[in-house]
């Protein structure tokens, strides 16, 4: 038998075949070890193993090639790796740096010789079915009717999967880490978040809020709580304002909260609405807006504040050169998703007639969150897979593990970036300093842990 070597060792069966074919794609050797369905197997013997288990994963990248393709193929189950998945995946792209590999753009003998390699192997024929947990969005971008759909895929998934998922504030999003050790946790950097908002907002008892986007509430609750904050919470996904509805009314928040379940461009038509709060909060919203539709949504924040209201936009941001969500996370987790460099979040802030005070950058803290929220997964396993099947849950490790690297290697940040609407004098009362900030961070967040505490698993 024809057979050729990597390392000194054998390449025999399916590995010899498609071997070459990598390699072409590639740009050069695998940064990996290839199992294939045989057992034969090519690649650097030190490397984390990437099993194919099957033909139709070759099936699949030849009808999607590239990482839609990649990911589907892990999705369904047809690609697996043998090691913890955010190790293989980090040095996978550790050794794609490392060895300079650049993807070409394969030509058309190139896709031929791979079919013609794919049907030596037996792996030809019709497109395997797309994976259910694929968003299949329809109508014009950004419109309400595709924004609803787009936020329903994502967050309308149950709020049982999101309580199995987050700890009890329910925050999905980037938390804010001031301790380590073991009695400091994720509960408590969501705390120290919530509690850090308050404070850049200048939350006292009875102000107004307005929240966009208040996902499970988590923001609501604690300004109501902890600062007797008047709150209108907004929010587009069904299951997200059926549950803040049922914290507030089990909290006896009644007098403080108001929910809507809307859409953010119609919150200037809600019952008795007033464009006088003092404050305006969006955490991890504006990724949902749009780059055609973010002009407008800056000048609503403008326009529902006082003069003197501080706006608070936490928001995740891309590189100029990054990539950002990528294929994966928009076809699978949010669809539509538009994300831009800080730079350009906080100019469109500056056109609405916002003036930006205070930018400070937390993407260490969303490498934390995310891995702790893995942590969740895996650690549930079981009972995730029960709640919503294996694919799906899938899609999710891929998920985290993905964006944890993405966090960690600088291609994804996200922001806390504060403004407020000057009066007619230019006047912005904000404290001179920034201490009162974060004096006691820790302690003053964690006093009100039963206040702010969630229902029970």
């Amino acid at each position: 038998m024809n057979t050729a070597t990597v390392n000194d060792t054998p390449v025999t069966g399916a590995a010899r075949r498609i071997a070459p074919v990598i390699e072409q794609f590639l740009g050069g050797p695998p940064p990996v070890r290839i199992r294939m369905w045989d057992g034969s197997e090519t690649g650097p013997l030190d490397a984390p193993t990437v099993h194919v288990r099957s033909r139709r994963a070759l099936r699949r990248l030849l009808w999607q090639p590239g990482e839609l393709g990649l990911a589907e193929a892990y999705i369904t189950g047809d690609i697996d790796i043998a090691d913890n998945l955010a190790d293989g995946l980090r040095a996978m792209r550790r050794a794609s740096r490392d060895q300079g590999l650049q993807l070409p753009r394969p030509r058309l003998a190139d896709r031929l010789r791979a079919a013609g390699t794919a049907l030596r192997l037996g792996a030809v024929g019709p497109r395997p079915p797309v994976p259910a947990a694929r968003a299949g969005l329809s109508g014009a971008l950004h419109s309400k009717a595709r924004d609803r759909a787009a936020i329903s895929h994502h967050y309308d998934l149950s709020n049982a999967f999101y309580s199995l998922l987050l700890d009890e504030t329910m925050a999905y999003s980037c938390g804010y880490w001031t301790g380590t050790g073991p009695d400091y946790g994720p509960a408590d950097a969501q705390r120290d978040k919530l509690e850090l908002i308050c404070r850049k907002l200048g939350l006292t008892p009875g102000a107004r809020l307005l929240d966009i986007g208040c996902g499970w509430g988590s923001l609501t609750l604690y300004a109501a709580a902890r600062h007797g904050v008047r709150v209108t919470a907004v929010t587009l996904a069904r299951e997200q304002a059926a549950h803040v509805r049922a914290q507030v009314a089990e909290r006896g928040l009644e007098d403080l909260v108001e929910v809507h379940n809307c859409d953010y461009r119609d919150v200037a038509g809600l019952p008795g609405f007033r464009g006088d709060y003092d404050a305006v909060s969006t955490v991890e919203m504006g990724e949902h807006v749009g780059d055609a539709e973010y002009p407008a949504f800056t000048a609503l924040l403008h326009s529902v504040l006082r003069p003197g209201g501080r706006a608070m936009v936490q928001q995740m941001s891309r590189g100029t050169t990054a990539p950002g969500g990528g294929a994966f996370i928009e076809s699978y987790i949010a669809p539509d998703m538009h994300m831009r460099p800080v730079g350009e979040t906080v100019g469109l802030l500056e056109g609405a007639g916002l003036e930006v005070r205070d930018v400070e950058s937390m993407r260490e803290h969303y490498v934390l969150t995310v891995e702790a929220w893995h942590r969740t997964l895996e650690e549930r396993w079981p009972q995730f897979t029960a709640l919503v099947g294996e694919e799906t849950a899938r899609v999710w490790r891929l998920y985290l593990v993905g964006g944890a690297l993405a966090f960690e290697e600088r291609r994804m940040g996200v922001d806390q970036i504060l403004s407020v609407r000057p009066d007619a004098g230019g006047g912005a009362a904000m404290p001179a300093t920034r201490h009162g900030w974060y004096a006691g961070l820790g302690a003053a967040a964690g006093s009100c842990a039963p206040a702010v505490a969630g229902p029970g698993r």
